[in-house]
């Protein structure tokens, strides 16, 4: 079992920066792909970004890239998501999942992964 709890949420500018974290526990947590989601209200959850198990490849959603980016620190069991020019399009809740893998590719589907945390709300007002 990994337990991951997110952190970092908040209320945000337009144009203001947020860097959220993912605090993983229990296992091996070098071993595992993270990947950040987030779901709007009344719309599915989406791949935002994601980070394979050494940090040498990642994956952004193209609503994301050149905004955001995604690192761990696998010494303190964690994964950053820093969002810089925030937009009110992404405001949601976020999560972060993880999953079992030595891969080198990044999965997006929810279903690739197999662990989630409960979410931290971000808003960013206009």
């Amino acid at each position: 079992q990994v337990q991951l709890v997110e952190s970092g949420g908040g209320l945000v500018q337009a144009g203001g920066s947020l860097r959220l974290s993912c605090v993983a526990s229990g296992r091996t947590f070098r071993n595992y792909a993270v990947g950040w989601f987030r779901q709007a209200p009344g719309k599915e959850r989406e791949f935002v970004a994601g980070i394979n198990w050494s940090g040498g490849s990642t994956n952004y959603a193209d609503s994301v890239k050149g905004r955001f980016t995604i690192c761990r620190d696998n010494a303190k069991n964690t994964v950053y998501l820093r969002m810089n020019s925030l937009k009110p399009e992404d405001t949601a809740v976020y999560y972060c999942a993880a999953d079992y893998s030595v891969e080198t590719v990044v999965r997006g589907r929810t279903r690739d992964y197999e662990y989630w945390g409960q979410g931290t709300q971000v808003t960013v007002s206009s």
